[in-house]
């Protein structure tokens, strides 16, 4: 399969995760920043999926297609209803402002 076919079905196989999950974290087993990410969706009460890319087959290929997708390969990469959040520290910021909790009223 020549490396374009093999981009798209990646960037296809990072939409669809993100289609099908309403909350979905691209995140790694063992980031500090993934965990926090992870645990202040706990304590808002968010049900979230989290597709671990270090224990996930191809995980690595996701990832460099992540950075195609978003701009950037570092992890975590939060989407909420389809709309990409960004990192640990956008999502953070994101708590802070109150845009987080807005754009998850729409899960609800």
């Amino acid at each position: 399969m020549a490396a374009a076919q093999i981009d798209a079905k990646l960037l296809q196989e990072i939409e669809d995760y993100v289609k099908i999950n309403k909350v979905m974290i691209f995140s790694k087993s063992r980031c500090p920043y993934c965990h926090t990410v992870k645990e202040l969706l706990k304590s808002l009460g968010v049900d979230y999926f989290a597709l671990e890319l270090d224990t996930t087959e191809g995980g690595s290929q996701l990832q460099r297609a992540m950075g195609k997708k978003v701009g950037r390969t570092s992890v975590p990469q939060v989407f909420i209803n389809e709309e990409h959040i960004g990192g640990c520290d956008d999502t953070l910021a994101a708590h802070e402002s109150g845009k987080l909790q807005t754009l998850l009223k729409a899960v609800a």
